[in-house]
């Protein structure tokens, strides 16, 4: 580790340029002028060369060892760090971190000057530059490796959620970015407003989403609108007339398969009308023809995402046993929260029949469970983890019990594989599955037909509500 006062080693004569170098047998800070200095006032003052011999060292000057300004320093919890980040001075180079190291570039010759590569707060230079070439930068500038937040620059980042451009200070860009407006022609548009079809709504606490062109495709602008998206009395079937344009009903039924991208409400609705998509009838037309009557409706609500302290995964789900009339299979929900935002849902189809309820829900908890494996391994991505087991309620007390019991029954022998994967997880305490009663069971949305108020009640614990609707997640 290096120590916040650093040793003085004289080099030469106080005319050459003085340089932060770091020998591995005496940590330390070699400064040709052979004043004594601290890292801040190094890398505030300082430039740094690469020299032609030895294995060299640099330390980032993590947070541990910036002692000597309190008001440096910075502890950020809960924070999903970038993957890379750049910072750009006026001599048109780049320090570029990653998960193993950094390299200093030059962005006129796209030459990489320096690359570093370490597991821990010293950065050895195992690539040394064919040129000696200086690189000035100030402290604020200065990002530590990933793992050790701290400074103006991470406050920025966590204040904004981006990485901002302040007019006074040397520009902080986004490595990616910077990268690409020097191989490819790009122009900077803001804030994020419109993205792959969907249009983004953003105000100083929260998120929306949404989408707005769907109906015209239908011609069902000034259509009545509907309180849900289905009907609460009849399920679908293969009876009815064909109709007589197959690949409008297509087109329509993909459209609505992209807006639940943003409508988790719509989701089961959806699921059931693509169903059919192979040999439309009369009444999935109808039914596709009421979700976009719900649609025409709620115009104006969206998706929210607003911002949490709360980094904890907590997944809903639910199974409809031989909900099909046709097929008799059942349909498997969940939705999945990190902390008070909706990062994932489904309706689907079971692949396979289920002889009961309890094992049709117990195949949504293990397709529940695997993506939320998923979900707990993208934040290592980030250098960050959940400390927390994933919550994952049920409302079938059978299932639950299913997950827990060492015992297995004769009857669950073909489910087994289901039960070994969920139950590892459960020794392994990465998820906990407990019952949920079903008045608070929010996958209920993703599997059955339900009541307006029910479906009301549902679709705001979602998350899904009108742009002046409060933030606060109802349960």
């Amino acid at each position: 580790m290096m120590p916040a006062q650093s040793n003085v080693t004289p080099t030469g004569p106080s005319s050459q340029p003085t340089s932060i170098i770091v020998q591995p047998e005496n940590v330390g800070l070699t400064a040709l002028s052979g004043q004594a200095t601290t890292i801040p006032h190094a890398f505030t003052t300082e430039t740094l060369r690469d020299y032609s011999n030895g294995a060299w060292n640099m330390d980032t000057c993590a947070s541990s060892h910036l002692n000597s300004s309190v008001n440096s320093l910075c502890e950020i919890f809960n924070t999903c760090m970038y993957p890379s980040i750049s910072f750009v001075c006026d001599n048109n180079c780049t320090i570029a971190f990653d998960a193993f190291g950094f390299s200093v570039k030059d962005f006129m010759t796209r030459r990489v000057l320096l690359r570093c590569d370490s597991t821990g707060d010293l950065y050895p230079v195992t690539h040394r530059s064919p040129i000696p070439r200086a690189f000035l930068v100030s402290q604020h500038m200065w990002h530590q490796r990933l793992g050790h937040p701290g400074g103006d620059v991470l406050r920025r980042l966590v204040s904004n959620n981006v990485i901002s451009c302040n007019n006074e200070k040397p520009l902080v860009l986004c490595h990616a970015c910077q990268l690409g407006k020097h191989e490819f022609s790009m122009t900077d548009l803001g804030s994020l407003n419109y993205f792959l079809g969907i249009s983004v709504t953003l105000d100083s606490s929260r998120m929306f989403l949404s989408v707005v062109e769907i109906l015209e495709k239908a011609h069902i602008v000034n259509c009545n609108s509907s309180w849900t998206p289905v009907d609460s009395e009849s399920k679908l079937g293969v009876d009815g007339d064909p109709i007589s344009d197959p690949t409008l009903y297509r087109s329509l039924a993909g459209s609505l398969q992209y807006l639940t991208f943003t409508r988790p409400n719509i989701s089961y609705a959806v699921q059931q009308v693509c169903l059919y998509m192979h040999d439309p009838r009369e009444p999935h037309f109808s039914a596709l023809k009421r979700v976009l009557r719900y649609v025409r409706g709620t115009l104006d609500y969206a998706l929210h995402l607003f911002f949490s302290s709360t980094i904890d995964l907590v997944v809903y789900l639910d199974a409809d046993w031989a909900g099909c009339p046709t097929t008799r299979r059942s349909t498997s929900g969940y939705c999945v929260f990190f902390g008070n935002n909706l990062i994932s849902w489904s309706a689907k189809r079971q692949t396979t029949l289920s002889r009961s309820s309890a094992e049709a829900e117990y195949r949504s908890v293990a397709n529940a469970v695997a993506e939320t494996c998923w979900l707990r391994n993208l934040p290592r991505k980030l250098h960050t983890s959940l400390s927390f087991a994933t919550l994952v309620y049920c409302d079938n007390i059978s299932a639950v019990y299913l997950s827990s019991n060492p015992v297995q029954h004769h009857r669950t022998k073909h489910i087994e594989i289901d039960i070994h994967f969920v139950r590892d997880l459960l020794a392994a305490r990465q998820v906990h599955v407990l019952h949920v009663p079903s008045r608070y069971q929010f996958a209920d949305i993703f599997t059955k037909r339900l009541p307006s108020s029910l479906f009301e009640k549902f679709r705001t614990s979602l998350s899904v509500r009108c742009l002046s609707a409060p933030t606060a997640r109802k349960c």
